[in-house]
């Protein structure tokens, strides 16, 4: 398919081992949403390990399934379709007849990947949803595991290992020392060359163990994709599931009940990942085969940019009514930003205050009563990629100052637990200087352009060019200098 390089819709259906989905995505350049996820657990591939064949309720269940999917696709008419099949159709001996059999019914000519294919997919979601990752990226599928380096924006090599749940279970059940035999079997062949620092991990199962652990911690922010934790916590967590009793497992917090046969395996091949590879921290993806796919469709242009910053950008335009107000308040921070201390480092620093003047004027259309609430809780969780729970906290809270929130915020606790406090002032600092600019300028970027403000000496100044001195006067400009001013520890001079 050509490279995608403007505002289309893309549906992606993907033939699993455990579930059969359809996911329609809309791209606005390189911000990629979801918006409509159907999955159905057939679980073709429960019975490979035993028959070497699809499982037959498996494919009663996926038939229907894809003609339902078919037909909302012909409805929706997107811009492409990507289909794609992994490892139970690519290694059943009925596979190419259950293939055949949805081309006859449906229409849909499925791609069969191959295990390196399928492992590749998988890494480059990965580096679609976090550009900056590093290690090795893991997806753990019903039949299969792969393995893929990730880092420098680039994935490299790819296996596949017949490690996923259907593939270790026997017929007498879970048997926890048979199937840490055979992963360990099957893995330390792979070990040396999948080793790494940090495993990137995919997967339905694996979402459900970060749950798990974000319930045991009483994590703050209930979101998987980049949530991480160390291997010890990794090796903890996996462990205590892998000893649950099923009745247990349903009972947990974040566990679907159709989760609760499969997630034991999936904490055992967790826990073999971390004894034989080496990693000392975990952290989980919730893109993976299906982005990757779509990443591999967009222009050259496009998977080089920043996923945190188009997405930012299209939700300011979205819902802002100046468009040109965030790359001019980018450019008029310099003088007040450079001049803090750093929160994340300074590249890093440098994406975030581009992230928060994109949003600039994100709360333009909300109702001035709610503003500061909706503002907050909206950029706290949107589903803007390339960005850690940090990260999001500190977005958050430049919002709420810029719209006039206390320093608590609506979330205190969420502040609190993800942000130092060098964190928690660069942000207030920034979202009062962002309005102080926004409204002395009246989000014109004309206006502010003929305004300087800076930060020395531990003296706050806003200037203005002769024929826009009157611009600094007013009381409410007085007063957004002076709350900024305060928060630095500075004095301030206007004029």
């Amino acid at each position: 398919m050509d490279g995608r390089d403007g505002r289309d819709d893309v549906a992606v259906i993907d033939v699993g081992s455990n579930s059969v989905r359809l996911v329609l995505y809309r791209l606005e350049g390189r911000a990629i949403w979801t918006v409509y996820n159907e999955k159905v657990l057939a679980g073709l591939g429960r019975d490979i390990a035993a028959t070497g064949r699809l499982s037959p309720e498996g494919v009663k269940m996926a038939l229907p399934a894809l003609r339902r999917f078919a037909s909302i696709v012909e409805g929706v008419r997107p811009a492409a379709v990507l289909t794609a099949a992994t490892a139970a159709v690519r290694d059943a001996e009925d596979g190419e007849e259950f293939r055949q059999r949805v081309a006859a019914e449906t229409s849909l000519q499925v791609r069969v990947l191959t295990g390196e294919e399928e492992a590749r997919y998988a890494a480059l979601g990965v580096l679609a949803g976090a550009p900056d990752s590093e290690g090795i990226a893991a997806d753990l599928g019903g039949a299969s595991l792969e393995l893929c380096r990730v880092g420098g924006g680039k994935v490299e090599g790819g296996v596949t290992l017949p490690l996923g749940p259907f593939s270790l279970a026997t017929p007498e059940g879970f048997d926890a020392d048979h199937a840490r035999a055979l992963i360990a079997e099957r893995l330390k062949p792979m070990a040396r060359d999948y080793s790494g620092a940090v495993l990137h991990a995919v997967g339905g199962g694996w979402r459900s163990l970060a749950q798990i652990h974000m319930s045991m911690v009483d994590h703050p922010l209930r979101i998987v994709h980049q949530y991480a934790m160390t291997a010890q916590q990794a090796h903890d967590t996996a462990h205590l599931v892998a000893h649950q009793s099923p009745a247990s497992l349903a009972r947990t917090p974040g566990v679907s009940k159709r989760r609760v046969e499969t997630l034991p395996y999936a904490a055992l091949v967790l826990e073999g990942l971390l004894e034989h590879c080496g990693f000392n921290r975990v952290e989980f993806s919730a893109w993976g085969l299906r982005e990757g796919l779509l990443f591999e469709s967009l222009a050259p242009s496009l998977v080089s940019a920043d996923p945190l910053l188009a997405s930012c950008e299209a939700i300011g335009l979205r819902q802002g009514v100046s468009p040109g107000l965030p790359g001019a308040l980018e450019g008029w921070l310099t003088g007040v930003m450079a001049a803090l201390p750093t929160a994340f480092g300074e590249e890093r620093d440098g994406v975030l205050t581009a992230a928060a003047c994109r949003l600039a004027d994100v709360g333009a259309r909300l109702h001035p009563d709610h503003r500061v609430e909706l503002a907050f809780d909206q950029v706290l969780r949107a589903p803007a990629p390339g960005q850690t729970h940090a990260e999001r906290a500190f977005l958050a809270s430049t919002i709420n100052a810029r719209y006039g929130g206390s320093a608590e915020t609506p979330a205190p606790r969420v502040v609190e637990r993800l942000l130092n406090d060098d964190q928690r002032l660069r942000a207030r600092a920034l979202g009062l200087a962002m309005r102080l600019g926004s409204d002395m300028s009246v989000r014109s970027p004309q206006i502010l352009a003929s305004t300087v403000v800076s930060l020395k000496g531990g003296v706050l100044r806003l200037k203005a060019t002769a024929d826009h001195a009157d611009a600094l006067l007013g009381e409410q400009t007085r007063r957004r200098v002076k709350a900024l001013a305060e928060t630095l520890g500075a004095t301030f001079e206007i004029g």
